[in-house]
């Protein structure tokens, strides 16, 4: 059995980092991936001329992040997009009532400025929140201390289930209160007019990645570690796990001796979530023009409420996403039966103006073995210092790191980046400025 320093099972953005500073510090690691490919929930398909990010896309928010330095100091090409945590403006947005017809500028205005009320008194109901609210339960207590008709309570009550959809893949009454308590965004958001994949290949560069290893055991101890693969074991001094929470949860998964407080309890209480993009490519545009998003209202707008136009190639492109329950509702659903109803739901916007699409892609993260889900979110209980439970060195021989592990911005690949430089900091025993991730001086 080939001993290492280091073994870091998963060569997602997290592993990755962690990997990368290890070996550049003269330590002998081997990263473990059961795809194919590196990246995890980084991945880029390229097919018919395009190219789409169907894992992560956006980066959100370049100021004083240091994913955002890796992708400028290895010089890969960015778009500025900003989504802004599904926010009612700041960027052109084309607004459609519940009959279809879309709101004056006025109208629009005046809807925002209703979010806007809301947010302000929402932050003081979440602060006040006892243990076990739901997120769903904090927006009727705002709501009900608002003196407003029943159209306009209606408008922003679906918008914020929709925010909790789509920021998180998860129903707002399945989502602790505090699950959103991160979301702000720093400077302008970005993607990818490449694809984001080239960020996990530069990461892993001369780095001794081993594709189609399926980790199904790891097994720590004083001595170290043992992890068990289909292709054979590998022994460690320490081992770094970056595979998301939906496998650790899983049965195809075992840890030994079982994960100890308050790594375990925090496992317990997040959870992977119900998200899945579908991208449609149209041979013409027939959409609003000068928009990034059309956002339809009321029950018409139930699953699919929000296009982003993702035109990044000159061909027609429009996103949406399958979040919370509709995820689940259509997770068995052919691409062809997803793809009619999403584009039912712009035929009540554009009528005959809609054609046919000549591309459909819809993303399958639930049913990922390797994932089990798109990213991680609080359930109904959680603590916010949970993600960074998760994290809790095990033995001294064994770190968790991933999206799920980072308190400030978890779920994003900001946190994955962030959470495997903790990890390596750790091992290492001293500071390891970042910019080493990408400029060390023997490379």
């Amino acid at each position: 059995m080939t001993h290492f320093d280091t073994i870091v099972v998963g060569a997602g953005i997290s592993g990755a980092t962690t990997a990368r500073i290890l070996h550049d510090a003269g330590r002998r690691v081997v990263v473990l991936e059961a795809r194919d490919r590196v990246g995890g929930r980084v991945w880029t398909v390229r097919a018919g001329g395009s190219t789409l990010d169907v894992g992560a896309s956006w980066i959100h928010g370049i100021d004083n992040n240091p994913l955002a330095d890796a992708v400028h100091a290895f010089g890969i090409r960015t778009a500025e997009f900003t989504v802004g945590s599904y926010q009612p403006d700041g960027r052109p947005i084309a607004y459609y009532s519940p009959t279809g017809a879309r709101l004056s500028d006025a109208a629009a205005a005046r809807f925002s400025a209703d979010v806007h009320d809301f947010d302000e008194g929402f932050a003081r109901t979440i602060a006040d929140s006892s243990p076990r609210t739901s997120f769903g339960d904090a927006v009727d207590a705002t709501l009900g201390r608002l003196d407003w008709d029943s159209d306009r309570l209606d408008r922003v009550r679906e918008f914020l289930g929709h925010r909790a959809e789509e920021q998180l893949g998860v129903g707002q009454e399945d989502l602790d209160a505090h699950g959103l308590d991160d979301d702000a965004i720093d400077g302008d958001e970005v993607v990818f007019p490449d694809g984001y994949d080239e960020l996990a290949l530069r990461l892993t560069e001369g780095l001794d990645v081993r594709l189609g290893h399926v980790v199904t055991r790891v097994h720590w101890g004083d001595d170290g570690v043992v992890v068990t693969t289909a292709a054979g074991s590998f022994s460690a001094d320490r081992a770094v796990v970056t595979v998301p929470i939906g496998v650790l949860k899983s049965s195809d998964f075992t840890v030994e001796p079982s994960l100890p407080e308050p790594v375990s309890g925090a496992l317990d209480r997040l959870s992977m979530n119900a998200f899945e993009k579908v991208f449609l490519r149209f041979p013409i545009k027939f959409w609003d023009e000068n928009v990034y998003a059309i956002r339809q209202q009321g029950e018409a707008g139930r699953w699919w409420h929000s296009w982003y136009d993702v035109t990044l190639d000159g061909r027609p492109t429009l996103l949406t996403f399958a979040a919370g329950p509709c995820a689940q509702e259509t997770r068995h659903w052919s691409d062809e039966r997803i793809a009619e109803s999403v584009l039912e739901s712009l035929r009540g916007v554009y009528g005959d103006r809609v054609v046919a699409p000549d591309g459909v892609h819809v993303t399958r993260w639930q049913d990922d073995p390797f994932s089990y889900g798109s990213y991680s979110y609080m359930t109904v209980g959680s603590h916010c210092r949970d993600h960074d439970d998760l994290a809790t060195p095990i033995g001294g021989v064994l770190h968790l790191a991933g999206e799920a592990t980072w308190t400030d911005d978890p779920a994003t690949v900001t946190a994955a980046m962030k959470s495997g430089h903790r990890a390596a900091e750790r091992i290492l025993q001293r500071p390891v400025p970042f910019h080493e991730i990408w400029s060390p001086l023997d490379r």
